[in-house]
């Protein structure tokens, strides 16, 4: 079956044409500054995407009316459980109201739905940011007006637990994992009965720093610097989330400039990877924990387990916990490609939204 898959980003839009799982041609269509200042808004860049993708694909030579079935990265919807959704038209309607938020992600869905049906194919999203499948002891915070919410990389999360489970023969639904996503931000969950019960909120919530986002943070220290007069909200929220982590204490969210600088004999950096190690390791305790200590396996994934140093460090200081697999970055495209073929192929039924 051939498929188009796409992946908006802020500045791109990342598409990818599949046969099966093979992948026939990628291409990151990238986008300036100036021509996605022309929109007000997210969804108003609709059609000049669908244009840019379309006219790829002619220029390609590749027939359109090919294609079998179409996969958007999913967007800020409502919270839902894990799964490949048909593009139905309340959640199209939701992802250009941005019911969760607006975000580039938002117009995976509502492109795939356009194109799918100019050509009479069905569309999907598979396991957006909202995935929420947290038992209810994992919602409760210490105050009932905020509760701990679910946002993670839920596609990377679940398609690298469930390759792991492929690849050893087991249901995915019959492990109890923790999978542990290190990139932009960092999101640790604790995977059992094919469903992730705990995760550490990746965006502007709890849990260890990442590159660039602050993580759990002292609570009092938080409420004096809102309340110091010294930043606006969006200031202090830039500060938590964008600002924050790597990008606060090295200038950079990028941990290959960390190492450099730490090869380059800069303390601070040393002292700052030394500590993000530490953070992401007491996540996966926590986790170990919410799954009584019954882990068949740690999976290390994300662009940062590319990082020996790190890699090497969470296992010296996880390790007695769980074996340790790692997959090294994240293959988004691949990972939507599969959720839409699980229901072409009938191995799942598409979730309903």
């Amino acid at each position: 079956m051939k498929s188009l898959i796409i992946n908006p980003g802020s500045t791109s839009t990342k598409i990818g044409v599949f046969d099966d799982e093979t992948l026939l041609f990628d291409e990151t269509l990238r986008h300036s500054t100036e021509e996605i200042a022309q929109y007000a808004s997210i969804v108003d860049q609709k059609d000049f995407r669908k244009d840019i993708i379309t006219n790829f694909l002619k220029e390609k030579d590749f027939d359109i009316k090919s294609l079998d079935f179409i996969v958007g990265r999913g967007g800020m919807l409502r919270h839902i459980p894990s799964g490949t959704y048909a593009t139905s038209d309340k959640l199209v309607e939701d992802l250009k109201v941005g019911v969760s938020g607006q975000h580039a992600s938002n117009l995976g869905g509502i492109l795939a739905r356009e194109i799918g049906d100019s050509i009479g194919v069905p569309s999907f999203i598979v396991d957006p940011v909202v995935v929420d499948e947290l038992c209810d002891e994992a919602r409760i915070s210490g105050v009932p007006e905020l509760p701990r919410v679910s946002i993670f990389h839920a596609l990377n999360q679940k398609a690298v637990a469930k390759r792991y489970a492929k690849e050893i023969g087991k249901p995915y639904k019959d492990l109890n994992l923790i999978v542990v996503h290190m990139g932009g931000g960092v999101s640790v969950g604790a995977h059992t009965d094919g469903k992730v019960i705990d995760v550490f909120n990746a965006l502007d919530g709890d849990g260890a720093f990442s590159p660039e986002r602050a993580g759990g943070v002292p609570n009092g220290g938080l409420i004096d610097m809102c309340f110091s007069g010294k930043y606006t909200k969006a200031e202090v929220y830039k500060k938590m989330v964008g600002n924050g982590g790597f990008n606060a204490y090295c200038g950079t969210n990028d941990m290959r400039d960390v190492a450099k600088m730490v090869d380059g004999g800069d303390k601070n950096a040393d002292l700052v990877r030394r500590a993000f190690i530490m953070q992401v390791a007491k996540d996966i305790g926590s986790m170990a924990c919410v799954l009584s200590g019954k882990v068949d396996q740690i999976i290390i994934t994300g662009g940062i387990a590319y990082d020996k140093v790190v890699v090497a460090g969470l296992k010296e200081r996880a390790g007695f916990i769980a074996p340790i697999t790692v997959y090294p970055g994240e293959d988004e495209l691949l990972a939507l490609v599969q959720g839409g073929l699980r229901v072409m192929n009938g191995e799942e039924k598409a979730m309903e939204y």
